[in-house]
């Protein structure tokens, strides 16, 4: 009998990425410079925010996602911030809440007008102050309506309730600064990456260690959950400081149940998991190139299909939430590229040739809409519950009229768990002594230096280097 290879049909295997035409993307953004490890991108179907690079404080841009071209250099900005903003998320109930963390030890949370900005915006609605140290990443709940986890360099991580304004849990079983954080579909799990080379999966209002992990063959850089599937899936390194891949089982982190090399450059790898699609996407920070993969339930459990190249180079990726696709496209994924060098956002589209012009029920499957399946209390008291779905057949329009309440707050100190967040102040990096000396710290005892107003690089201004002192 002749041999014969194995081959596997899939319906994705010839999906293909358009970048989107000059016209259509977004030219002459003052893209930030800042070398953090973040997307510094976020997206949802109505507006597009970039950090951006500014002097004297952070800042970022807020765009109407349809108004396309060239960005004015005075374009409005976000900016009250007195450090460089590291992250930036949508809230994904609310379409004009954003989250922002920064430098300066804060989380803030901002209402964008309808329509954008028309000047710059220096008050936030609410300033969450918790963090002894800068803060680097945020990530709202799932399913839960004002449930917002910040990660700081102090090791710890809040968890906020923003109907009352303040961090209503800790989980400090970090030992050193928490690289990334993801969460499983009912965010009743939370997986984390951390520089001690440890994945962790917590039990996030208990703050216990479910399952931890010592990557020593794999030194871990990002984590993301893969769907229902109970899998976790890594980026890292290998010891021989090539970039790879591992795929682990939830509920047991003892070996990886595979592990695979992806190639020889320095640059991280950022995973964006498709729940709908069962799709991986493997974006390169600093390279031009998209990989993608199809996950399966059974080995050899990762199939490749095909990659996106590019020859500019990322910074980072912003994707469009499912209910902003153009589903008459066959469009399954929308990144949005951040090209630093050309300060220019790029939509790229990744779309499943069909001949048929009909809506295609098979890549579209019910999925995760805007509307909050849990209140505050509700996730705080122990229940969990799946998101709830909507179908994108008939062009989903936003139905949810939610609006954000900022809470009143008195100036205290901030308890949890017991602990004065504020007065716990862990030892400072090099980094930080550094900026501390060219006045960019923030006093240990968590008071606030007065606002800086942010100021363009550009148009004849004043150059930010008359305002050190």
């Amino acid at each position: 009998m002749s041999w014969r290879p194995q081959y596997r049909s899939s319906k994705f295997r010839n999906v293909y990425g358009k970048v989107a035409s000059r016209e259509h993307c977004f030219d002459g953004v003052p893209i930030t410079k800042n070398v953090h490890d973040n997307h510094f991108c976020a997206v949802n179907a109505s507006f597009l925010a970039i950090v951006t690079e500014s002097a004297g404080g952070g800042s970022f841009l807020v765009i109407p996602i349809e108004q396309t071209g060239r960005i004015e250099p005075n374009y409005p900005k976000v900016c009250g911030h007195q450090g460089n903003v590291l992250d930036i998320k949508w809230n994904p109930f609310i379409e004009n809440i954003i989250a922002s963390c920064s430098e300066d030890t804060s989380v803030r949370i901002w209402e964008i007008p309808e329509g954008g900005l028309k000047r710059n915006m220096t008050e936030a609605v609410l300033e969450l102050y918790g963090h002894s140290r800068r803060v680097g990443l945020v990530e709202w709940h799932p399913t839960t309506n004002n449930i917002l986890f910040s990660a700081g360099y102090d090791y710890k991580v809040l968890i906020w309730n923003l109907d009352v304004g303040e961090p209503v849990k800790m989980i400090d079983c970090h030992k050193d600064v928490i690289l990334c954080m993801s969460f499983n579909t009912d965010g009743s799990l939370l997986a984390t990456t951390c520089k001690d080379k440890k994945l962790r999966v917590v039990e996030p209002r208990s703050g216990r260690v479910l399952q931890e992990a010592s990557c020593k063959n794999h030194r871990v850089n990002r984590v993301v959950f893969l769907g229902s599937t109970k899998r976790l899936l890594t980026t890292g390194v290998s010891r021989w400081n090539t970039r790879q891949i591992a795929l682990w089982d939830q509920e047991d982190l003892t070996m990886p149940l595979i592990e695979e090399e992806i190639d020889g450059l320095s640059g991280l790898l950022f995973p964006f998991y498709d729940a709908d699609t069962h799709m991986l996407y493997l974006a390169g920070k600093g390279d031009g190139n998209i990989r993608y993969y199809e996950i399966g339930s059974e080995k050899p459990y990762l199939s490749y299909l095909m990659e996106f190249r590019s020859p500019a180079p990322q910074k980072g990726l912003g994707v469009m939430p499912k209910y902003g696709l153009d589903v008459s496209a066959c469009e399954v994924f929308r990144f949005y590229k951040l090209v630093t060098l050309k300060g220019l956002i790029e939509p790229i589209s990744m779309i499943v040739p069909r001949r048929s012009e009909t809506y295609q029920e098979d890549i579209y499957p019910m999925t995760p809409g805007t509307e909050p399946a849990l209140t505050p209390d509700e996730w705080l008291s122990g229940v969990n519950r799946d998101p709830i779905l909507i179908s994108l057949k008939e062009g989903y329009k936003k139905t949810s009229r939610i609006v954000f309440k900022a809470p009143v707050k008195a100036k205290r100190s901030v308890l949890v768990n017991g602990i004065d967040l504020l007065e716990n102040v862990p030892p400072r990096t090099e980094n930080e002594v550094g900026q501390r000396g060219m006045g960019m710290g923030t006093a240990t005892d968590g008071t606030r230096r007065p606002p800086v107003h942010c100021l363009s690089w550009g148009g004849g201004q004043t150059s930010p280097s008359s305002f050190r002192g």
